[in-house]
């Protein structure tokens, strides 16, 4: 069989793609080791699915990284999964999940998690493996200043639709729910990410990364909503969508907020070619994915 170049190309793309499936495979086996390591966190959502999920994300955000190096960006995605089901799906107060929140920053400030904790224990080891980095002490402010944000964010949510299902109170206007996209928590991800693999260049610059992070998290927030509106209605949560606007709406402000990104990634390219590729990538995988689905399994 003669092969020519582009036959070439396309044997080298799917080499690469199964190269990268792979490293997504060897990921999954650590957070399948999450069941056992912090017992009751997990429900029936969190299924063969959504893991497989949450390390082909982080493998085609950097598939030149190692299992080893994608261990902590997919722990913080899997911690993020368990808190935002905990504030949405289990807490029924107010008064719960501010205890949640502020346990957690407790535990982001270097207190020791409960034993029956599994949601405190699972961010405590998070934060001692992260302290292994040197960098560590002069960065803790800004990762515990975004586990802050992200608690802010997704508390802010909760009071949104809260009201809105029990007295009939507005929700809030388009903008707003987007001004609010910490609650998505990806930045978070990124920066523990950044913090626990990141080479010199990356800490020194984590303030620009973070602008870029905190826009891409728009984007994200919103791709969510376009593939998840009808799971957001029967489940009972917030969705752009039901906020006075359409999709050719949503869509355009998708566009316009990656027509941004590409402005600001394209002084990092010169600079760090690979923390632009990465920046990148998560636009372009999350497309993909939300394009035909979402992380979450059944109830």
């Amino acid at each position: 069989m003669h092969i020519t170049d582009s036959d070439s190309d396309l044997l080298r793309i799917a080499a690469e793609q199964g190269r990268i499936s792979a490293l997504a495979a060897d990921c999954q086996r650590d957070l399948i080791k999450c069941e056992q390591e912090y017992p009751g966190l997990f429900p029936r959502a969190f299924d063969a699915r959504l893991y497989s999920s949450v390390t082909l994300a982080n493998a085609f955000g950097a598939p030149w990284a190692t299992a080893d190096e994608l261990r902590m960006a997919n722990r913080a995605t899997l911690w993020i999964f368990a808190i935002d089901w905990v504030i949405d799906y289990v807490a029924s107060s107010r008064e719960e999940i501010d205890a949640t929140a502020e346990r957690c920053m407790d535990i982001v400030g270097g207190a020791p998690p409960a034993d029956d904790d599994m949601l405190g224990r699972f961010l405590a080891d998070i934060r001692d493996e992260l302290a292994e980095v040197p960098a560590f002490p002069r960065l803790r402010e800004r990762w515990g200043g975004q586990v802050e944000l992200y608690l802010r964010g997704v508390t802010r949510e909760w009071e949104w639709k809260t009201a809105h299902s029990r007295s009939g109170a507005p929700l809030p206007s388009f903008e707003e729910y987007l001004a609010n996209a910490d609650n998505f928590g990806s930045t978070f991800v990124n920066l523990s990410h950044w913090i626990a693999t990141g080479d010199r260049w990356t800490h020194d610059n984590l303030d620009e990364l973070w602008v870029i992070s905190e826009e891409i998290q728009r984007i994200l927030r919103l791709l969510n909503d376009l593939a998840t509106y009808q799971r957001d209605v029967e489940w009972g949560d917030l969705n752009a969508l039901m906020l006075g606007v359409d999709r050719d709406h949503v869509t355009r402000r998708i566009a316009d907020l990656v027509e941004n990104c590409r402005r600001l990634i394209a002084p990092v390219r010169e600079r760090n070619p690979l923390q632009a590729e990465y920046l990148e990538r998560q636009i372009g995988w999350s497309t993909g994915f939300y394009g035909m689905t979402d992380f979450w399994g059944p109830l």
